[in-house]
């Protein structure tokens, strides 16, 4: 379990090298929900998605001689780019591998900022086993995208910055995938407020978390194309710290459809005036879709990543026909 002191140490540790995001009122979602709802805007992260904060403390802690071996790791894409991002600015090299479902705009955002790209198979599973090869042929440093004490005490700054701007926050709806955000914001946010709920949000097929958390320890799912790419992959078999903090922190996890998802999307461009990838449009598609319970007090919702192949954007809050909805 990551607790509150190792969340305010990756404060620190981080500060100069992300943004605070702005916590902004909804008047939209506020007036349909009857409460205060406010947005947490993690996609104006210079990278496009909170990963920034994992990754830039993961690799902060790392000693000189670490760094210098270089870095590696399985990404659905944002995680990736935020690694790729981190260590050239602190001097590292990294090597990403995705499988290959990553939409191909994240694959070309990492491979800009220098990483060396390795497409492998069909599933994050698979790329992981890569991962695993060049930590044991060629000496790289891995620094997963979630189950990492480290990535967990990065994400969970912004549940730190949550309840500091919102002290009396009832609800915090939050993406779950690996759970790297998730128990790191439900880490934060039950020290400070115990009685605020945490919710996990993820799409109907391939939720490798909501599955895992059924069984009662990791599971293995297939993974299908989504909206929610970015929520895709599994939690790791051997899964060390996000699923027992999920586990242990999470009040509910509600699934979403991929036409819920997509008008999250649409919502959040014509009514917040907010780009959003599907990961990032699920606490706003959670709420339309009255999946989530009458709010007894202010909710935050993460807005967790904007980089989403404009193409398919364009396709989504045109209203035309989501090709993943077709697929179930």
């Amino acid at each position: 379990m990551i607790g509150l002191a190792a969340i305010e140490d990756a404060r620190t540790r981080i500060a100069e090298h992300i943004l605070s995001t702005p916590l902004v009122g909804s008047p939209t979602l506020s007036k349909i929900c009857g409460v205060t709802v406010k947005l947490k805007l993690e996609h104006h992260q210079a990278t496009g998605s909170f990963k920034l904060r994992g990754a830039t403390n993961a690799l902060l802690r790392l000693t000189k001689a670490e760094r210098e071996r270089g870095i590696v790791a399985a990404s659905t894409g944002n995680h990736g780019r935020a690694l790729s991002h981190a260590a050239r600015m602190l001097g590292s090299r990294a090597t990403i591998c995705m499988s290959g479902l990553v939409p191909e705009n994240k694959i070309a955002e990492v491979r800009r900022l220098g990483a060396d790209v390795r497409i492998i198979g069909r599933s994050q599973d698979e790329a992981q086993k890569e991962v695993e090869r060049l930590v044991n042929e060629d000496g790289l440093v891995m620094l997963p995208p979630f189950d990492h004490p480290d990535i967990v005490a990065g994400q969970g700054t912004i549940g730190l910055e949550i309840v500091e701007a919102l002290p009396d926050v009832a609800t915090v709806l939050v993406p779950l995938s690996g759970g790297g955000l998730a128990a790191g914001v439900a880490a934060a946010v039950k020290a400070m407020r115990p009685h605020a709920k945490v919710v996990g949000l993820t799409m109907e097929r391939g939720a490798a978390m909501k599955a895992s958390l059924d069984a009662g320890r990791p599971v293995l799912v297939e993974e299908f194309p989504s909206l929610a790419d970015s929520l895709g992959g599994g939690i790791g078999l051997d899964n060390k710290v996000t699923f027992t903090m999920c586990q242990a922190l999470l009040d509910d996890v509600v699934l979403l459809s991929e036409g819920e998802i997509a008008a999250g999307i649409r919502h959040a461009y014509e009514h917040e005036q907010e780009i959003l990838e599907g990961a990032g449009a699920v606490g706003i598609a959670a709420l339309l879709s009255g999946k989530i319970p009458p709010l007894s007090g202010p909710a935050a919702l993460v807005l967790s990543g904007r980089n989403i192949d404009m193409k398919v954007h364009r396709n989504v809050v045109n209203g035309l026909a989501n090709p993943f909805e077709q697929e179930n």
